[in-house]
């Protein structure tokens, strides 16, 4: 008779992708990412103290005001660094918080490195058990996309997420994601990803994009579709930093479906108050849906 399977040998659980996840979160709420921004000025606008607690406490009231409207929620990782470990730690709580309240976190910690410590970065944000670990994380490719392997991997096998840096606003991005003219750096993460998204069923991939709300005509000048990705597009850049909605749906056309927009400021300027919170919000939202 053979022999039973060893649990080391019995078949793991089909989990459902991240990029499911977020399809159904962006069509349930809509299309909006609101950033967790704890940066000093802010914190001292909520009349909090610039440290480990006040940022928790920021922290944990954005995720209290927002969690039934929003589609994701983007904690700023270097925000929390810069407190040590009190911060991370006030960062752990903040995404067990997300994951209480239903609303997906996507950690803003553009990581990218190779081999084992690239390794180490993935076990750190998307392994089950990790005290980091959240529904996503954004990821930097400038090492060559296959660098990021062993973060593609593991957030395919626990249905987590990433977001892979694309086409910046910042002016000092064009020097390296704009060389190449018609074959572009840029062009070439987008294929990537693009590829790497056949591994996913469903409306969305669980491969994004990061492409700024104010990159103004670069798609267009670097003859970039973004259509065929079937990932989401994180659009930093709406509200406080110019971009409004009809800025959206020019710079992205077809691949507007897909966005996934993101305000920070904008939003979290009205705190903290959390009807004033959720106001922003809803007021926001009604601009992304509105044609």
């Amino acid at each position: 008779m053979p022999e039973s399977a060893s649990p080391q040998q019995e078949q793991q659980p089909v989990r459902e992708s991240f990029g499911s996840r977020l399809a159904a979160a962006m069509a349930a709420r809509g299309p909006l990412c609101v950033g967790i921004d704890p940066h000093p000025q802010l914190l001292a606008d909520w009349g909090l103290t610039d440290d480990a607690a006040g940022l928790e406490r920021f922290s944990l009231t954005v995720v209290e005001a927002v969690a039934s409207l929003a589609a994701a929620v983007k904690p700023q990782v270097a925000l929390y660094e810069r407190h040590g470990s009190a911060g991370m730690a006030a960062l752990e709580r903040t995404l067990a918080a997300c994951a209480e309240a239903g609303v997906l976190s996507i950690a803003d910690a553009k990581r990218g490195d190779i081999g084992s410590t690239m390794a180490a970065y993935a076990d750190a944000w998307l392994r089950d058990g990790s005290s980091l670990a959240a529904d996503s994380v954004t990821l930097s490719p400038y090492l060559g996309f296959e660098s990021l392997r062993p973060a593609l991997d593991l957030a395919a096998q626990y249905g987590r997420g990433v977001f892979v840096l694309a086409l910046t606003s910042n002016p000092e991005g064009k020097s390296v994601q704009h060389v190449g003219g018609g074959d572009s750096v840029a062009r070439r993460m987008v294929a990537a990803a693009a590829a790497e998204n056949q591994r996913y069923q469903g409306v969305l991939g669980s491969v994004g994009l990061v492409v700024g709300a104010t990159i103004g005509s670069a798609l267009e000048d670097l003859d970039i579709n973004l259509a065929p990705v079937r990932g989401a597009i994180l659009a930093p850049g709406l509200g406080a930093q110019g971009a409004t909605p009809a800025d959206l749906r020019a710079t992205f056309g077809h691949a507007y479906p897909s966005v996934l927009a993101t305000s920070s400021r904008g939003i979290l300027a009205a705190g903290p108050s959390l009807a004033s919170l959720r106001a922003a919000t809803a007021e926001t939202l009604d601009g992304l849906r509105s044609e």
